[in-house]
């Protein structure tokens, strides 16, 4: 989001993870090398990160050109993800200005929000000027831009009834995560070598590394993950994502309309006992990790006259267990950690026909926490830490207990099979787009090649997966920030 201080105006709509029109962006400022800042960073150059958006802001709103060229204006300017912009709105007042809600409010984000800009330095956990200057070129962007980077669990503020929420005078916020990190938080991975994978819109696995910023050389993500207080050293994570999981199903059943809802997904799979060599690629906006190819797009291979519907809602439910076992096995690589198990989360979940065939293409057990809703719990779980509800993470871990496991039960022949034909199917979505084009004047409309949900989103009301997640993790912060008041 991008909005004027003063007035509480946003320049624009909200833009979102998986819009398609940064892609160009991306490998411009690549220029051939996608790994060109992955040692400060710890990210490929990718239009999934916040710096693209910003270039993409920069590059087509002339208000904001305006603005940026005017001295005074300049340091008006405003650029932060949601959880910015949320914590701008609960600590900041009515606005009389139209198309503001609220005004000066906070401006701070926390560091595994900011390690996912392209613009926060690992090393010094702090923004980057170098690396700023560097992706915004041309364009100048003065760091006062950018919001203060705090930690993931102290108290930031404390809201009063002038936010315009009248429920939430007195509380404080006492938490921010990101989505992910907020997922890992709420599984209890507090321990280097402990990992999630959450099964939403996308699909992100997750490892804990400690203290060590641990270098990818297999396509995953060197991030943050959280810091607990601000003296407390920062937390660092291996991830692996994935555009399309749950979105998948949402395609089969809103463009296609194969099924009427998510769960009848599983039941039309189970009308065949196996895929019979049909595979699904959903690369809808390219592959994520950690392929990392933009050129790729979605297909569906080896159907014979024979195939039906339940072949291909099988085949959407084993493309995320695959996907999975791509990031897995590069986790295994770049971490040098065999992991034995893996704790499971997300709508995704509630699929057994997919659950059971994760465990079978990964060899190991996958178990499912008693609560699932573990990116709200994580940020929670940091509030509380915050205002004394726990002392510390191991009381917060006596919390964490197993719903249902499930165990590998095919062969490893059958194993290797199924795996060599999904690396084929793989093979067969690269290479499929070679430029990316939309209107020059349109800021507004929807990007071609995304679907309706994709779209730009209004502030404040955007239904997409990282803003509904930031949100529900953010309000519990608050919420439970304020338990100790009770």
């Amino acid at each position: 989001v991008v909005w004027n201080a003063e007035t509480g105006v946003p320049y624009c709509n909200a833009i979102v993870w998986d819009d398609l029109r940064t892609v160009d962006i991306a490998a411009e400022i690549a220029q051939g090398e996608a790994d060109r800042f992955r040692n400060k960073t710890g990210l490929p150059l990718a239009s999934y990160f916040a710096g693209t958006k910003v270039k993409w802001f920069l590059d087509n709103l002339p208000s904001l050109k305006m603005d940026l060229a005017s001295p005074e204006k300049r340091t008006k300017v405003r650029f932060g993800t949601i959880d910015t912009w949320l914590l701008y709105q609960l600590t900041g007042t009515k606005s009389n200005v139209k198309g503001a809600a609220n005004s000066g409010g906070m401006f701070i984000t926390d560091v595994s929000n900011a390690s996912r800009w392209l613009f926060l330095n690992l090393h010094t956990g702090q923004w980057d000027e170098e690396l700023v200057q560097a992706i915004c070129a041309p364009h100048s962007l003065p760091m006062s831009a950018l919001p203060e980077i705090r930690s993931s669990s102290e108290v930031y503020a404390v809201c009063s009834k002038s936010c315009g929420v009248p429920t939430f005078d007195g509380v404080p916020i006492a938490s921010i995560l990101g989505d992910q990190q907020a997922a890992l938080f709420g599984q209890c991975a507090f321990s280097p070598g402990e990992a999630k994978c959450t099964y939403g819109t996308g699909l992100f696995l997750m490892m804990n590394t400690g203290e060590k910023i641990v270098p990818s050389t297999h396509g995953l993500l060197t991030t943050a993950a959280y810091q607990l207080g601000p003296e407390a050293p920062i937390t660092y994570a291996l991830e692996g994502s994935v555009s399309h999981s749950g979105s998948t199903i949402q395609w089969l059943r809103d463009q296609v309309e194969l099924i009427q809802d998510a769960p009848e997904s599983e039941v039309f799979a189970r009308t065949t006992q196996h895929n019979d060599g049909v595979y699904f690629v959903p690369a809808f906006s390219g592959l994520f990790a950690p392929h990392w190819r933009s050129d790729a797009r979605a297909c569906i291979v080896g159907m014979t006259a024979s195939c039906h519907k339940g072949h291909v809602c099988r085949a959407a439910l084993e493309a995320a267990a695959y996907q999975t076992k791509e990031l897995f096995d590069a986790i295994n690589k770049d971490s040098h950690v065999s992991l034995q198990s893996l704790k499971v989360d997300g709508g995704g979940t509630g699929n057994n026909l997919l659950m059971q065939f994760q465990a079978d293409i990964l060899d190991i057990k996958v178990v499912k926490p008693a609560v699932m809703e573990t990116t709200s719990r994580g940020a929670a779980f940091a509030a509380g830490l915050a205002v004394g509800v726990w002392q510390d993470v191991e009381e917060v871990h006596s919390l964490w207990a197993i719903s249902q496991v499930f165990e590998p039960s095919i062969s490893a022949e059958e194993r290797a099979l199924y795996w060599k034909g999904w690396q084929k199917a793989v093979e067969k979505s690269k290479g499929w787009i070679q430029t990316y084009d939309v209107a020059e004047d349109d800021t507004t409309s929807k990007p071609r090649g995304i679907s309706s949900s994709n779209a730009l989103s209004k502030v404040g009301f955007g239904a997409t997966s990282m803003a509904i997640a930031t949100v529900c993790a953010f309000a519990l912060g608050v919420l439970l920030g304020g338990a100790r008041k009770k």
